[in-house]
């Protein structure tokens, strides 16, 4: 007969069988990495994220002081938005947006024959607030706000780069490494919502827990 956890204590025995399992292998994580390359692996049952995932200097700090200060985040899924922990990024004055779903998002899209995803980031570009991208689906999406961050129309705070797939994939992800924007970026072909929202959620539970 199966033991009945609570939700909370599945959680914490998880994170410490993911800390039994890297000291075992022999690694050592950024301490500053950390936590979010565990709640990954916790979210996906999958260690090869502690060499997927690149991060820029001080990427997590940077995401951590902007959701301090109410930044707003913008995602390419309505998973990935559902995903967040509405509730603590409302605690820190924040909101999360997807725009996918919008009527003039696809009246647009079909008209210029691009996808929802580059409208949508052209749509945020549009928002006063600072913010973070959360993209884990659209590899059109990286491309679209590699183009708005080149011609000055967006300054992300941070851009989470994890979209699954093979269609531009690997070659969207390398053009967010190399814009020089802050970002955590899954290199290669895995990634998916639930981890763009994982890594959303890592950062707002080191400030809201």
């Amino acid at each position: 007969m199966f033991e009945i956890i609570k939700p909370m204590e599945i959680e914490k025995r998880s994170f410490e069988i993911i800390s039994g399992i890297l000291a075992d292998e022999g690694i050592v994580l950024d301490p500053e990495n950390e936590l979010v390359i565990k709640r990954v692996i916790h979210t996906t049952a999958d260690f090869e994220y502690v060499k997927n995932l690149v991060f820029s200097e001080h990427a997590v700090s940077l995401g951590i002081e902007a959701l301090r200060e109410g930044c707003d985040i913008v995602t390419d899924t309505q998973m990935a938005r559902s995903g967040i922990s509405k509730a603590a990024l409302s605690k820190l004055g924040g909101e999360a947006h997807c725009f996918m779903s919008d009527e003039d998002v696809a009246a647009e899209a079909k008209a210029r024959g691009v996808t929802r995803a580059v409208v949508s980031m052209e749509k945020a570009a549009g928002l006063e607030k600072p913010l973070i991208f959360a993209i884990g689906n659209a590899p059109t999406a990286l491309i679209a706000l590699n183009e708005l961050i080149k011609e000055g129309k967006l300054a992300p705070k941070l851009v989470i780069g994890v979209p699954v797939g093979f269609v531009n994939v690997v070659e969207s992800k390398e053009l967010i490494i190399n814009s020089g924007v802050p970002h955590i970026v899954a290199r290669g072909r895995k990634g998916g919502s639930n981890v763009a929202a994982a890594i959303v959620n890592a950062m707002l539970y080191q400030i809201t827990r």
